[in-house]
C-alpha cells in the first residue's frame, strides 16, 4: 500500500478521537504519537515504567514526547513484586501487557479518555507475541495495522517527517530465558553490563543475555568491540558483578525482516499463482474462525482438521492450526500483501 495511502488512512482513523497512546519511544509509539497530537481531538502519551526497563528508556520518552508537543505522563509499577511475572513463564509477554494496559485503562478512566491505542504495526502480527492477544481483548486500538502499515513503511514514514525516535526500547526481561526466574539481582547486572559496552563502544543498541549467570554479547557493530584490551575490561568488569561466564555473540545484534507473504509455484498448475506465510506459532481455529465470519465472506472451519478456508474478493485463504496461511487466485505480490494486511488482524493464536 502506498505509504501516503496508509498515513491518510490512520489520520482520518485518529480524528475526532480523545486517546491515550501507549508510547515507549520506539519507532512505531513515536509515529503513532506524532500523528495522534497532529490530528486526533486530544492525545496523550503515556509510558508506564515497570521497573524492568533500562532508565534510558524513560528520559528518551520523555525528550521525544515533548519533541513531538504531546503531554506526557510516567506512571510507575514494580512488575517484580508480581510472582506471575518474575517467575518468567512462556507467557511473561502477555502477562506483562495485560498488568500495563490495566493501569492505563486507569489512567484513561480518571482522565475521561475514551480510547487507548498501541503501535503495534502488521509485520509484529507476523512475529511471536502474544501479548498482541491483550490488544483484542482489552479493545486497544491499533492504528497502525489499520492503516496497513508494516515496520518498513513506519521507519519510512519517520524518515519523510524527520522524526526522532529511540531504537532500543525492549526490557531488561527479555534478555533472560523463559523459565529462568527474573530477579532484581539479574536486572542490575544487566543494566550495569549493557550500559558499560555502551559507554565503551558508543554503540546505541547492546544487548546483554543472562543465561543462568554467562552473559552473551550482542552489539550492532561487531567491530566495535573487537579488541583484546576491550574485551578483557568488559569480561573483568562483568566478572565483577556476578557473570560466571563472558560470551561474544560475533553474529552481532539485527532486527530481521520478514516478507509479508512468500512466492510459492503451484507444482500442478504452473499458472496459477500462491502465496504463504508461516507464523511462528499455533492459531487458535475455533476462535479465529469468528473473526473470519465478521467479514461476511464464505468461511469452512474444522476445528478437528484445524484448518480454515474462505473466499475473499474472489481470492481463496486456507488457514492451519500449525500456522500457515495459504493464499490463491492472487494477482501477484501486491495482491497477495494486501490479502494478508486484511486477513492478519483476525487470526487469533493458542497462548
Amino acid at each position: 500500500m502506498d505509504l501516503e495511502i496508509s498515513l491518510n488512512k490512520i489520520r482520518k482513523y485518529l480524528k475526532d478521537k480523545r486517546i491515550i497512546i501507549a508510547f515507549s519511544g520506539g519507532a512505531d509509539s513515536t509515529l503513532l504519537a506524532k500523528l495522534a497530537a497532529d490530528f486526533s481531538c486530544e492525545a496523550v502519551a503515556v509510558t508506564v515504567d515497570n521497573g524492568v526497563l533500562p532508565k534510558d528508556c524513560i528520559v528518551s520518552a520523555q525528550r521525544i514526547a515533548a519533541k513531538i508537543g504531546i503531554p506526557h505522563h510516567v506512571l510507575n509499577e514494580n512488575y517484580l513484586t508480581d510472582e506471575s511475572f518474575s517467575s518468567n513463564p512462556p507467557q511473561r509477554c502477555y502477562i506483562c501487557k495485560n498488568k500495563m494496559y490495566d493501569k492505563l485503562e486507569e489512567f484513561a478512566h480518571s482522565k475521561n479518555f475514551e480510547y487507548i491505542a498501541d503501535g503495534t504495526n502488521i509485520s509484529d502480527l507476523l512475529a511471536d507475541r502474544p501479548g498482541i492477544m491483550v490488544n483484542y481483548q482489552k479493545k486497544i486500538l491499533t492504528p497502525l495495522v489499520y492503516g496497513g502499515m508494516t515496520a518498513e513503511d513506519v521507519h519510512d514514514a519517520l524518515k519523510k517527517f524527520n522524526l526522532e525516535y529511540s531504537s532500543s526500547t525492549t526490557c531488561y526481561a527479555t534478555r533472560i530465558p523463559t523459565g529462568s526466574e527474573i530477579t532484581p539481582k539479574k536486572i542490575n547486572r544487566i543494566s550495569y553490563a549493557e550500559a558499560l559496552i555502551k559507554n565503551i563502544t558508543g554503540e546505541e543498541i547492546v544487548r546483554v543475555r543472562d543465561d543462568d549467570g554467562e552473559a552473551r554479547i550482542e552489539v550492532s557493530n561487531v567491530d566495535s568491540i573487537l579488541n583484546n584490551e576491550i574485551l578483557i575490561h568488559i569480561s573483568s568488569e562483568l566478572n565483577a558483578v556476578g557473570f560466571k561466564k563472558v560470551l561474544l555473540d560475533v553474529t552481532g545484534y539485527g532486527d530481521s525482516k520478514k516478507d509479508i507473504v512468500i512466492y510459492k509455484p503451484c507444482k500442478d498448475e504452473a499458472n496459477k499463482i500462491m502465496f504463504e506465510t508461516e507464523l511462528p506459532f499455533e492459531i487458535n481455529i475455533q476462535d479465529t474462525c469468528k473473526e473470519m465470519k465478521e467479514l461476511g465472506e464464505e468461511v469452512k472451519c474444522s476445528i478437528q482438521m484445524g484448518v480454515i478456508m474462505m473466499e475473499l474478493g474472489g481470492r481463496n485463504v486456507t488457514i492451519f492450526k500449525k500456522g500457515k496461511i495459504v493464499a490463491r487466485r492472487v494477482k501477484n505480490r501486491e495482491d497477495a500483501r494486501d490479502l494478508m494486511v486484511e486477513v492478519l488482524p483476525l487470526i487469533r493464536r493458542v497462548i
